[in-house]
């Protein structure tokens, strides 16, 4: 996951498709989904093989999601075109957190 939002991260604005009058919607749309996976993607690591889930993990899984948003914003100062935003971090933030709470829910539930 990591991999892949790095590489859409470096692709030059010019470079971007536009998604016309969608294309907000899709962009920020696609940070909280990819972000969502990552925060996925930390806590299958953080709980490997175990059926027990921890609580402190859905907040590992979350804080390193929010690093690596933070990291990728200003990577994305090196980018033609691009620019780091603090927006787009609240939004990763969001999008893991949410994933991650539904994941928590489902959890509870077993």
């Amino acid at each position: 996951m990591m991999a892949v939002i790095f590489g859409f991260s470096s692709i030059p604005s010019d470079e971007m498709p536009n998604f016309d009058a969608f294309d907000y919607i899709v962009k920020k749309g696609g940070h909280a989904f990819g972000y969502g996976l990552l925060g996925l993607s930390y806590l299958r690591g953080l709980k490997g093989k175990s059926d027990d889930v921890v609580k402190r993990w859905f907040f590992i899984a979350w804080a390193m999601a929010v690093l690596f948003s933070t990291t990728d914003e200003f990577h994305q100062s090196f980018v033609p075109g691009r620019h780091p935003a603090v927006t787009d971090v609240m939004i990763d933030a969001f999008g893991a957190a949410l994933t991650l709470s539904i994941v928590n829910r489902y959890y509870k539930q077993k």
